[in-house]
């Protein structure tokens, strides 16, 4: 039995992604930073599904935070398989009206998170012989989002740690890549108007917004061992947005 470590995984993707590996027989490790009554109601809904899941509370913008998680995963359930780069945050404005600490934040939490949370499972996975990591990206971060810079920049850093990652991880049996979802229809968009949503539908080719499980189902793919082969790539999911 493999264990997955899920960060960001008390709601949207993250919660779709548990899910979804634990119905493929994944222990789950989930990493989350607060919203407490969310995992909760989280492990309720995995023991029900006869998963062995265990929360783990960390900062993902925080090195130290992230080792100690990463030490008592592995000293439970003894080591680290896949690791899915979920946890992220957004921010919406002109670059102009974005504080320097705004700025800094998304940064701090959607790419150096990232970048501690692998730096702190790669040991486990060599001395696993190998295992898979994906990140989260976004359309963004290969297309750009008007008023979303520092979003857009940090998701295609994403994009650049994992090819960079896949091409120094690959001799030790670690593949990398990474998910760039469009559209999805999560609490993210909880802001968003009716008909601004149908205008993003009329500019998705596929006629739909992206649900949690479109996106948690191309992880599982790339973490299981149909992808043995896949490794450096950015596979977006958004049903051909931006249209």
């Amino acid at each position: 039995m493999k264990n997955v470590l899920i960060t960001g995984v008390t709601r949207g993707i993250g919660r779709a992604c548990a899910v979804t590996f634990a119905k493929a027989g994944y222990r789950i490790a989930a990493g989350y930073s607060n919203s407490a009554s969310d995992m909760r109601s989280l492990m309720q809904e995995l023991a029900a599904l006869g998963a062995m899941a265990m929360p783990v509370c960390c900062d993902i913008a925080d090195a130290s935070s992230v080792d100690r998680a990463a030490e008592t995963i592995i000293s439970t359930l003894g080591g680290i398989d896949v690791l899915i780069n979920n946890a992220g945050i957004a921010h919406y404005g002109m670059l102009e009206d974005t504080k320097k600490e705004q700025w800094q934040r998304v940064i701090d939490v959607d790419l150096t998170g990232a970048y501690n949370s692998i730096h702190a499972a790669i040991p486990s996975m060599r001395s696993r012989g190998g295992g898979a990591i994906i990140n989260v990206s976004s359309v963004w971060g290969i297309y750009g989002g008007s008023c979303e810079a520092a979003y857009s920049a940090a998701k295609a850093g994403i994009i650049g740690l994992t090819k960079a990652l896949s091409r120094e991880l690959g001799p030790s049996g670690i593949r990398v890549n990474c998910i760039a979802p469009g559209v999805i229809d999560t609490d993210m968009m909880s802001s968003f108007t009716d008909e601004e949503k149908l205008e993003l539908i009329e500019k998705t080719p596929l006629g739909r917004l992206g649900r949690a499980e479109d996106v948690a189902g191309a992880m599982l793919f790339l973490a299981s061992d149909q992808a043995s082969f896949i490794t450096g790539q950015a596979l977006e999911v958004g049903g051909g947005f931006p249209y």
